[in-house]
């Protein structure tokens, strides 16, 4: 048997031999009489990040972001302007509430308390710019054929309010049609600020336009709400802040939108806790500067889920074919972007400044990537459930992990960025592609690099010389901590430029077939610390360039799945068991146990030798 694995672990020996813009927010504060709550909005402020940083903090908190008036529900009901629809007209107990047929116009700051129902009529506010009033919503609905139900033309403040076990309805009829200046397209539109709470619950319905729409801040700290809108479901320019609120939406493009056009440090998302439900045609939770998300519970069905997605056959294994990479077939943009401007965006968060995450329950079935983001990700907490029809994770700069709990059951490449930064939390993905791909630099075909640079051509038991990545690749994967598993069909781990892993423990499980290999990088890969171990395909094989600890990478030819592989050290102890999910032909496995020079025994199977840690 020992003659057996002499020439069945012969790939050991070769292996040992190489080895080796700012952005600025509006903060305002204001005294709300004799209870001296904080009425109007005050935001965060941060500095972009750029490649190199690896640092970030909060964008936000939530005292930053709701205000005490924010959540106040109650009201002076003695004290309250009553409105009552019936039908085709109204009645009010106060003249600073003009009627005209069924449109109804509130125009003094005060508490205005509603209820009925009209056909087709609006309630609209116009009151002086430093007005702050809160409107009541007690059983009310109000359906507008050819405009908004609820139209905020001027105040400084709206406080929509749902009565405690109401039940209320605004809708459009299917139309919009211009009554003075301003682009009216949602059900409920506003101008201004807008808050919305309480304890009850209000159906919006919009067949032509969106749900909800602030031109300014949306912000929603209590009540039950369904969207149903042919655009966004909500939308606003400046910011959307949720907390203590559930949503339920399904929305023709976002189910949540924020942009500002004119003030990119504008169009940011906070949702601090509160359960969300979406299905969107489009993306789901869109940010056009930040999104933040502190906790609550998100599920979201974008663009009819993974299975849309445009991907690559996982029968070509990656789409590793004719011996040409991946990463290297003619004409790949290393930007990784994959949507065209012809393509609709179906993405599940994304930011087009920073995703940053701590805590909550988020699930995501997307066509596109499940969470992006233009610069940079963030995940410090929190539980996750993707699937994806393109990249589970992807930044186009820095992705960091420093906690919580990843599931990817589908996706085209799992974590995608320039830099990739795991620090702690827990792992488990399945790929059509790249399990971890850190990209950066420009792809070529044929260039002599990092496979060519650890591998001769003609090598006993080693496949020929393959054209690597450029060496001027800038990507980087740096491992510290954690657990990570990572299932893929393309490479395991694909650092176009460098790997170091210092800790955690990291399993890797790769295909026999096709260019593919559990580690592929350009300039050095250098295990410190952590436990590894990889199986997968023998054709484009590396292991670790450097290392500290002992490494042991073997050929074992082509080997069923669950077999098992064992690792002992010289009196017996077993250091390694594992059985592969996949066929393999290659074992790597490093941990601290394991010091360079010294033997152990490597059992696969049947199958036993003693080797030497590199």
């Amino acid at each position: 048997m020992k003659k057996f694995l002499s020439i069945l672990f012969v790939f050991l020996f070769i292996l040992s031999s190489f080895s080796g813009c700012s952005l600025k927010d509006k903060i305002d504060r204001e005294n709300a009489g004799d209870n001296a709550a904080v009425n109007s909005e005050k935001d965060s402020s941060h500095s972009t990040t750029n490649a190199e940083s690896t640092e970030f903090d909060f964008f936000g908190t939530d005292a930053d972001m709701f205000t005490e008036r924010d959540s106040k529900i109650d009201y002076d009901e003695g004290n309250a302007v009553t409105i009552k629809l019936n039908g085709t007209t109204a009645v009010a107990s106060s003249d600073s509430v003009n009627i005209s047929g069924s449109e109804i116009t509130i125009t003094e700051e005060a508490t205005y308390v509603v209820s009925g129902e009209l056909t087709d009529g609006m309630l609209i506010v116009n009151a002086p710019d430093t007005a702050k009033l809160q409107i009541v919503l007690n059983a009310v609905n109000i359906t507008s054929k050819t405009s908004a139900a609820l139209y905020i033309y001027n105040a400084d403040k709206v406080f929509l309010t749902l009565a405690e076990g109401t039940v209320n309805t605004l809708a459009n009829g299917g139309s919009f049609t211009a009554i003075d200046d301003n682009n009216i397209d949602a059900a409920l539109f506003s101008k201004q600020d807008l808050t919305l709470n309480g304890t009850g619950s209000l159906t919006v319905i919009s067949p032509a336009g969106h749900g909800i729409v602030s031109k300014d801040d949306l912000v929603i700290t209590g009540g039950t709400y369904t969207v149903n809108s042919a655009s966004h479901g909500l939308d606003a320019n400046d910011s959307v802040r949720i907390i203590n609120t559930t949503l339920n939406i399904d929305a023709g493009k976002d189910a949540i939108h924020a942009e500002n056009t004119d003030d990119p440090s504008l169009g940011f998302i906070y949702i601090a806790g509160g359960t969300i439900h979406a299905e969107a045609e489009s993306d789901g939770i869109s940010a056009g500067a930040y999104l933040q998300i502190s906790d609550g519970t998100i599920d979201l069905l974008v663009g009819g889920g993974s299975e849309n997605g445009i991907k690559a056959s996982s029968g070509n294994y990656g789409e590793f074919m004719g011996g040409v990479h991946a990463e290297m077939r003619p004409g790949k943009n290393q930007n990784l972007t994959t949507t065209t401007e012809d393509t609709v965006s179906m993405k599940g968060l994304k930011a087009t400044d920073t995703l940053l995450i701590s805590g909550g329950s988020i699930t995501v079935n997307s066509a596109d990537d499940s969470l992006h983001a233009d610069a940079s990700v963030v995940i410090n907490g929190g539980t996750f459930d993707i699937a994806s029809g393109d990249d589970a994770i992807h930044a186009e700069e820095t992705l960091k992990i420093t906690s919580g709990k990843i599931d990817v059951s589908e996706c085209y490449e799992g974590l995608e960025a320039l830099h990739i930064d795991v620090q702690d939390g827990e792992i488990n993905l399945t790929s059509d592609d790249d399990g971890l791909n850190a990209a950066g630099g420009t792809d070529q075909s044929g260039i002599t690099g990092g496979r060519d640079g650890k591998f001769g051509g003609g090598a006993p038991g080693i496949p020929g010389g393959h054209g690597g990545m450029s060496a001027n690749s800038n990507g980087s994967i740096t491992i510290s901590g954690g657990t990570l598993s990572i299932n893929a069909s393309g490479d395991g781990i694909d650092a176009n430029g460098t790997l170091e892993i210092s800790g955690g423990c990291i399993t890797v499980t790769g295909p026999t077939q096709g260019d593919t290999a559990i580690l592929d990088y350009d300039k050095t890969a250098v295990i410190t610390g952590g436990t590894f171990i990889g199986t997968g395909s023998a054709m484009m094989a590396q292991t670790f360039s450097n290392s500290q600890q002992g490494v042991i990478a073997l050929s074992v030819g082509n080997q069923a799945a669950k077999t098992q592989i064992s690792l002992q050290d010289s009196k017996g102890n077993t250091i390694i068991t594992h059985s592969p999910a996949l066929d393999f032909a290659v074992v790597i496995l490093s941990t601290p146990e394991l010091v360079k020079g010294e033997k152990y025994t490597v059992t696969v199977g049947t199958h036993s030798g003693e080797f030497a840690a590199s």
